[in-house]
């Protein structure tokens, strides 16, 4: 069983992890690299172009490394244990390629004061007063269907309660099978229904998110930079949408599963596909739209060269993290990859952060 099916795991999980860490530089802002700020002239060079496939190189050299290593371990042990080496494995890879990436950030830097790029040129800081009155976004109405979802399985639950075996599964092992069970109650007969309500909640505040997030446009070219943004956040906020909706749908057929006996390869099917469609979609829209819109074919680009972007390499730490106590702004887009982050100099931003995860914690404690 483990032969078959943890190779499986291991390649819809860790190879989605490789290609999203490998390709990050060739996903992000033009006028940024490896989180600084350059000139966006500079981004083709040679000289960059080298450090965008040294990292590249050296991330997926490892990534190799560590699938040869986790395939020629013994797998005639227990799930739990096949499940933390995999864990442990991810978490090494992570850890190695921040510090490849740091490496090339300090490099970066270096590269940066020794060219001077920005001597004799105008840095500007662009803003759209009509940036938001855009339609940045669809509609949250389109979250009514997980809402409506999830009050039809918690209707269903009620109303079927009795039916209910005296045991409740709560987790899985790799192939679909009961490891851990609850007794039956209406706390843990509602940990799916709950969870379905949590995620439908953090995909809305999401995509709410995109739309309200700080602006960041090219001063170089505004106008193309204010089109790429604008198509950048719908896409997202589509796929958000699309996403949280079939979220939802995955979470109301694992709990009809309590009620019926559906059987643990069709359970495993549809988690595998649903997390592969996800993942690979997540990877697809990075590839075609990039960071900001970045990678999007929009107009022809316009540089004379002698303006360039506002230098605030200083309120990024190293690169990643945003800190600016005069920054108003909660949210706004990660330099270093695709998405958005968090101002950590605003107690709001961190905060809600907070609240994010330590639900996501509390609610399998409270409903199993």
């Amino acid at each position: 069983m483990n032969e078959f099916l943890f190779p499986i795991i291991v390649l819809t999980i860790f190879i989605p992890v490789v290609v999203t860490i490998t390709f990050i530089p060739y996903w992000t802002r033009r006028t940024e690299s490896f989180g600084v700020t350059i000139p966006q002239k500079i981004y083709p060079s040679a000289e960059l172009k080298k450090m965008r496939k040294q990292y590249a190189g050296y991330t997926s050299i490892f990534a190799l490394l560590l699938l040869i290593i986790l395939f020629v371990l013994d797998w005639n042990v227990s799930e739990q244990v096949l499940g933390i080496q995999l864990a442990i494995t991810i978490i090494l890879y992570l850890l190695v390629s921040f510090l490849i990436y740091l490496k090339f950030h300090l490099e970066m830097k270096k590269l940066k004061a020794k060219r001077n790029w920005n001597e004799g040129k105008s840095e500007r800081l662009f803003i759209s007063t009509n940036f938001y009155q855009d339609k940045l976004r669809y509609s949250n109405l389109w979250f009514l269907i997980s809402f409506f979802t999830t009050f039809i399985v918690i209707f269903f639950t009620f109303k079927n309660y009795h039916i209910l075996p005296e045991r409740i599964p709560m987790q899985y092992n790799f192939s679909g099978e009961v490891t851990t069970w609850a007794d039956k109650s209406y706390r843990s007969a509602l940990l799916f229904p709950v969870l379905m309500l949590y995620m439908t909640l953090i995909f809305l505040f999401v995509n709410t998110i995109i739309s309200r997030a700080k602006q960041q446009i090219d001063s170089e070219n505004p106008e193309k930079s204010l089109k790429q943004n604008a198509m950048f956040r719908r896409r997202w906020s589509l796929f958000t949408i699309i996403g949280g909706i079939a979220l939802t749908l995955l979470l109301a057929f694992a709990q009809i599963s309590l009620f019926f006996n559906f059987s643990p390869e069709v359970f495993l099917m549809i988690t595998l596909s649903f997390t592969v469609l996800l993942i690979g979609g997540a990877i697809y829209l990075s590839f075609t739209t990039g960071q900001g819109g970045s990678r999007i074919k929009y107009g022809t680009m316009i540089n004379d060269g002698k303006t360039i972007n506002r230098d605030d390499d200083k309120y990024w730490k190293l690169g990643v993290i945003y800190f600016n106590r005069n920054d108003p702004a909660l949210f706004l887009e990660k330099r270093f990859g695709v998405g958005w982050t968090i101002n950590f100099a605003r107690p709001l931003a961190w905060m809600t952060l907070i609240l994010i995860i330590g639900f996501a914690i509390l609610i399998p404690l409270l409903f199993s």
